[in-house]
């Protein structure tokens, strides 16, 4: 008698994510003048994909462009008066550049430990480099889990605390809500670098003065997801309404994932929101739905607790802005807001500071008056739940030439920039006597030093 075994091999299939590939998109400028420009905009979403999440009259905007739709763009366009710039000729090839290392030889000063600024890296390197940095400096840096993702992430980050104070001044950095935003890490990582290793004078006065918490990427998925599957990326990785996105020209694959700087539960789904989960401003099916949003509300609640909350930054790009709290505000209403006037100062001084070294112009004010209005979003939240005295949005580089797809080439002259205005903001901040308590290194200007003089004399 034979005995035949029947083996059954159940394979569950790989599923792979396919790199969406840009090839034969474009990048046109267009800036809508009236009324029915606008309305011509809207239809536009039916040929392309915008940068920008909302269209109104004089707000220059960016849209991505097929191949197979351009003709049908332009004539689109020619309906209008608006006048129509290619930025980008070829999508797919400025993407392939962005990942090229810079063609520069970089200084000792600009590089550390395994870190260099000649390039953009993806998370699992960042997250290896926060380790390394800890251990590296295991009296002043403390690893940090914040939470964790929709898809079981570390939201990972280091504090920096020189001087082990029981009440410190606090500062609370973040970036890369949203994802395509590459510059907005790179920065905090120049930032981590600098306040544990540079010898200017200034930059050690805010290193040490502050218990710094620093996560440079807030949004682990989203942030892998712009190097595996679609580099335009901006949303995290909720799956609530998996649906059809036809109407609005795009893969179905847009249906997935919130926004997650319109999920916090400040003035949640107002303005510059959308309740459909196709739309990049999809603010999730309730406020704080999102576990990054819930980690990082909490976080800023027990740095309330634990000392004086004194900044919280969220770190953006692109269009070259410092926004001040309330986003949903007309002009007309925010000088209501608790120490809004010196918000306004200390956010001017920082953009005056800024364009000294490069010339770069950033614009300061509140949302709704130099950008557009928003809620939902994570430093009006902070604002307004904890008693940080100062709370800002900042967009970091460019002004749209290549927007979300810097060169490689401009993270150390944008990082530079941003520490400059850093220290002024925070001289600006002592100015005005926010510092609650503890020493200062703080060097005053020439002119208070002659005033000083004067009275002394």
């Amino acid at each position: 008698m034979k005995v035949i075994v029947l083996c059954i091999v159940l394979v569950t299939p790989l599923v792979v994510a396919q790199q969406r590939s840009y090839e034969g998109y474009s990048v046109y400028k267009l800036t809508p003048k009236t009324e029915d420009d606008v309305e011509v905009v809207k239809r536009l979403q039916l040929v392309g994909e915008f940068w920008e999440d909302q269209f109104y009259i004089d707000y220059q905007l960016r849209i991505m462009v097929p191949a197979y739709n351009k003709i049908r763009f332009l004539d689109i366009v020619k309906e209008s008066k608006m006048e129509v710039i290619e930025i980008i000729t070829d999508l797919q090839q400025t993407i392939e550049e962005q990942l090229r290392p810079a063609a520069r030889s970089l200084r000792s000063d600009e590089t550390y430990l395994s870190m260099n600024w000649n390039q953009y890296h993806n998370l699992e390197d960042t997250y290896k480099w926060l380790d390394e940095v800890q251990r590296n400096n295991p009296s002043v840096v403390t690893t940090v889990v914040m939470g964790r993702s929709v898809e079981g992430r570390e939201i990972k980050g280091l504090k920096i605390n020189f001087r082990n104070k029981t009440n410190p001044v606090i500062g609370f950095l973040t970036g890369t809500l949203h994802t395509r935003e590459w510059i907005t890490p790179s920065t905090l990582t120049w930032i981590i670098k600098e306040f544990l290793t540079s010898n200017n004078r200034d930059i050690r006065a805010l290193a040490e003065n502050i218990e710094w918490h620093i996560f440079p990427i807030v949004n682990p998925d989203g942030y892998v997801y712009t190097f595996t599957t679609n580099r335009m990326w901006r949303k995290n990785r909720s799956r609530f309404d998996s649906k059809s996105c036809s109407h609005m020209n795009a893969s179905d694959d847009m249906s997935n994932g919130v926004d997650l700087n319109r999920n916090f539960d400040f003035v949640w789904m107002g303005s510059g929101s959308s309740n459909d989960s196709c739309a990049i401003t999809y603010a999730g099916p309730t406020a704080f739905s999102e576990p990054e949003t819930r980690a990082i509300s909490n976080y800023a609640l027990r740095l309330n607790a634990k000392g004086q909350l004194l900044y919280y930054i969220d770190f953006h790009s692109y269009t070259q802005l410092i926004l001040v709290p309330y986003s949903h505000l007309p002009e007309s209403e925010v000088h209501t807001v608790e120490n809004y006037d010196d918000m306004y100062k200390v956010a001017l001084s920082a953009a005056d500071k800024i364009r000294e070294r490069n010339g770069t112009v950033y614009r300061a004010g509140i949302s709704s008056v130099v950008m557009y209005p928003m809620t939902g979003t994570s430093f009006d939240w902070v604002k307004n739940n904890t008693k940080v005295s100062f709370s800002f949005l900042i967009e970091l580089r460019d002004l749209g030439q290549y927007g979300f797809l810097l060169p490689a080439e401009q993270i150390i002259p944008n990082s530079l920039e941003t520490m400059d205005g850093l220290i002024e903001m925070d001289k600006t901040v002592q100015l005005l006597g926010y510092y609650s308590s503890g020493p200062s290194n703080f060097t005053p200007s020439l002119g208070i030093i002659l005033c000083a003089f004067v009275l002394i004399y």
